[in-house]
């Protein structure tokens, strides 16, 4: 087994709650240990110096330990569910399905949450001067800079968040199913075109301009934030949340959406079915009356309208078609 990049990152530490359960040649399974759950990281190399990462996780919160392993680019992407990391220099991001977040590894330690208590996702690495060699040796016609893209979307160490961008979507689809037969070189084919489609992307014309408030009003945000997705069973208006935390409306709607992304109306709306969509699947024992109540819901029909206009399809439809797949 050629193990270098597997050493590598060993050396760099994934950190004393993360224990490697199982290997087979170019794959190796790692398994992250919390009392609020447990996750697990499917790891390939794909080639020297690249690796992608299968991540499924179910719990509620976990530290990361881990430490920079000389990683010029990391690219991570949210199937399902929600991430949330505060890294020890106090910055916090969050990701979403459809949401995919570049950076150097840099800055990693630090808090981990997972309000819905699950989240599956993928992160592809490439580590400094291994991978560019091996890319170029592999495949000469891919003229691709590593160093260029960590610069591109990670100038001064800072990291890049998007947002739902489709032909990025779309590959990142058909990475999570390669065919079983050739799953390698699928992989292989799949993470150069990523690479390429990266490489036009225009980050000035896609990134939010960065919004700077004071910092007494953001942690009002925060605190707003915490309320809302905490008691998804109960409807605030911005008016009672104005109120509560002595800030104007306007002012309480234009931080959150700069912070958070949307709207908070349209924000916890999408929070909320997607917390229903992981209890349906947790808890089949409950009916779908039974997890509307846990939401705020006296009405079924209500319910399953809110949740199709989010997901796409009725909570039934919805639970049916993951325990099929399971």
């Amino acid at each position: 087994m050629r193990a270098e990049l597997f050493e590598m990152l060993d050396q760099a530490g994934f950190g004393s709650n993360v224990h490697q359960i199982a290997a087979d040649g170019e794959c190796r399974v790692l398994r992250l240990e919390d009392d609020t759950g447990e996750g697990f990281m499917t790891m390939y190399r794909i080639f020297s110096g690249v690796y992608l990462m299968f991540n499924d996780f179910h719990l509620k919160t976990c530290i990361s330990e881990y430490q920079n392993a000389d990683t010029v680019l990391c690219i991570d992407h949210c199937r399902e569910g929600r991430i949330e990391h505060e890294n020890l220099m106090g910055n916090r991001y969050y990701m979403e399905s459809g949401d995919m977040r570049i950076d150097r590894r840099v800055h990693h330690e630090g808090q981990v949450y997972l309000p819905l208590s699950h989240y599956h996702g993928m992160t592809i690495g490439f580590t400094k001067d291994t991978a560019q060699e091996s890319l170029a040796h592999q495949m000469p016609w891919l003229k691709v800079d590593l160093e260029s893209l960590g610069q591109k979307f990670c100038p001064n160490e800072n990291e890049f968040l998007l947002r739902e961008n489709k032909p990025l979507n779309t590959i990142f689809s058909q990475l999570y199913h390669a065919p079983e037969e050739k799953r390698i070189d699928y992989y292989k084919l799949k993470i150069a075109e990523l690479l390429i489609v990266l490489g036009t992307v225009d980050t000035s014309a896609i990134e939010e301009k960065r919004q700077y408030f004071p910092t007494k009003q953001t942690e009002k945000i925060e605190k707003i934030h915490t309320l809302i997705t905490s008691r998804l069973d109960k409807n605030y208006t911005v008016e009672e949340l104005s109120k509560i935390f002595d800030i104007p409306t306007a002012t309480l709607r234009k931080i959150f959406k700069a912070m958070y992304g949307s709207p908070i109306y349209q924000y916890i709306k999408s929070y909320r079915m997607k917390a229903a969509a992981a209890l349906l699947i947790r808890e089949t024992d409950l009916n779908i009356s039974q997890v509307a109540e846990r939401f705020g819901y006296d009405n079924a029909s209500k319910f399953s309208a809110a949740f199709r206009a989010v997901m796409g399809m009725s909570p039934q439809e919805y639970r049916s078609r993951k325990s099929s797949s399971v």
